[in-house]
């Protein structure tokens, strides 16, 4: 068994929300030719600059359910593509297109229920929206969380960081309904600074997940909030390579660092899950080091050139060191029990984690 929790899909179309809303920034998805698009985002004086170039395999089931057999897949997770979160935005503009964004993966679910699952999208920007939106994921779509950003933009206004108190109000609402939520890098820092060499996507974007990370740590949410599912992209981004240095500013400058929460990072981990998205074969023993099994799932980012070609290929390149308990886990049993579809037994603690505790 292979559950994939870390895939993105978009509708084939919808509409013009440049023309509905009245002003640009919107994300709209141009066909050029059978089975090939792409997204782009209109601008202030009426052109459309170039985000991502897609194929059929970003709309279509059925093309996605040709690639699951192919590799092996059981089951997608479904998410939006993380540009169409739409923080920017007037918060009911973006709640309209959290809203058809999510009754698209909800049909898709429906139609093939053995196959898929999903998370949602809701409008972070306004809390009181993103609740309702929650509430209605989990209790009339049937979605078992949903997907949010690194950090929240808002129209207008600085930005808020995963520790802030607003954003704890959608986090807590999560919890209570036992909604998992995945938090996925989007604008990434320094992208004004780092355009060249794609360095926004290698650099800046696991910086953003070691950022969102790090607010949850210090902002104390999972002090407040214990039972919450919480997991995070991209093996954590780079938050398991600089774990050292962020666990010494704790100890050194607790003035600056321990405000919010005396829970250092080295004892928060086991706590939050992360995907398996990390390339590398030392990279992925290292995070299972870190965190353990159990809070390690299989991710690829489905269908996107950054992703993992044959989802859970690095799992299973090291089945035989792992042994076929800890590489069923990975590929199948942390998502399952993040996605609240069992409360299945933790693996056993790795050697970091035993430290910890000591």
């Amino acid at each position: 068994m292979k559950i994939d929790l870390h895939t993105h899909i978009l509708p084939e179309r919808w509409p013009d929300w440049t023309t509905r809303s009245g002003y640009p920034g919107w994300v709209e998805l141009s066909h050029s030719a059978p089975g090939c698009a792409c997204m782009l985002r209109s601008c202030a004086d009426g052109s459309r600059t170039p985000f991502r170039d897609v194929t059929a395999n970003c709309w279509d089931p059925m093309m996605r359910l040709e690639d699951c057999a192919r590799h092996g897949v059981t089951t997608q997770v479904l998410s939006t593509v993380p540009i169409m979160f739409s923080y920017w935005a007037k918060p009911h503009h973006a709640l309209d297109l959290s809203r058809l964004l999510n009754d698209h993966i909800a049909g898709i679910i429906r139609d093939f229920p053995n196959h898929f699952s999903g998370l949602g999208t809701v409008p972070m920007q306004d809390p009181a929206l993103a609740i309702q939106e929650l509430e209605r994921c989990v209790n009339d779509l049937a979605l078992p969380g949903i997907q949010i950003g690194s950090h929240i933009e808002r129209p207008g206004q600085p930005d808020w960081n995963l520790s802030d108190p607003a954003v704890f109000e959608v986090l807590k609402a999560a919890a209570a309904l036992n909604a998992c939520v995945f938090v996925h890098p989007w604008d990434m820092m320094g992208s004004a600074n780092m355009p060249k060499y794609w360095l926004p996507w290698l650099v800046g974007m696991p910086a953003e997940t070691c950022r969102a990370i790090c607010s949850v740590i210090f902002g104390g949410v999972l002090d407040r909030l214990p039972n919450l599912r919480i997991g995070f992209a991209h093996g954590g981004g780079s938050f398991p390579g600089t774990l050292g240095r962020i666990e010494h500013g704790f100890q050194v400058r607790p003035d600056l660092v321990a405000v919010d929460s005396h829970l250092s990072p080295s004892h928060s981990l086991g706590r939050f899950y992360v995907d398996s998205l990390v390339h590398d074969a030392a990279a992925l023993r290292h995070i299972i080091h870190l965190f353990g099994a159990d809070r390690v799932a299989l991710g690829s980012d489905y269908p996107f050139p950054l992703g993992e070609d044959r989802p859970g290929t690095l799992i299973e390149s090291l089945a035989d060191e792992l042994g076929p308990g800890v590489a069923h886990r990975l590929l199948a049993g942390t998502a399952r029990e993040f996605l609240g579809q069992s409360q299945a037994q933790s693996a056993p603690k790795t050697n970091a984690q035993k430290q910890t505790d000591s």
